[in-house]
């Protein structure tokens, strides 16, 4: 079971790609609705992926993913985000983000993002098992 923790201020916002997260057996999604929180649930217990909005009611997104680097180092993270990809990717350098999702991701965004985690859970698994 993978554990996704979407962390947006407007849940309307993301009810398609949220709607098609929850269709999959192997998903199980949280909600936060500030930076703060989410941060104090990653805290608590372990989860696969963070997605966060561009723009959090106590800090943008960019600013939650530096955070939730000294929060678990590990964790996967992506964030939505209008800049065009040239400009995302000199911003959120050194942050470790995963990907980088439009605003408004839809159920295609969705599926796109699960097939990426997915593979990577199954790399890191298997070299996880070469090492032993």
């Amino acid at each position: 079971m993978l554990k996704l923790l979407l962390v947006v201020a407007n849940k309307e916002d993301y009810s398609g790609f949220a709607t098609e997260l929850v269709k999959q057996k192997d998903v199980d999604l949280l909600w936060a609705d500030s930076g703060e929180k989410a941060l104090d649930m990653v805290s608590a217990g372990p989860v696969d992926l963070v997605i966060t909005d561009e723009k959090l009611i106590d800090m943008n997104g960019l600013e939650f993913a530096l955070r939730l680097l000294s929060v678990n180092p590990m964790v996967n993270c992506s964030a939505v985000s209008s800049l065009d990809a040239k400009e995302f990717h000199d911003k959120s350098e050194g942050l470790g983000l995963m990907s980088q999702l439009p605003p408004r991701p839809g159920a295609g965004d969705a599926l796109e993002l699960l097939a990426k985690l997915k593979k990577l859970k199954n790399l890191t698994e298997c070299s996880a098992l070469n090492s032993k």
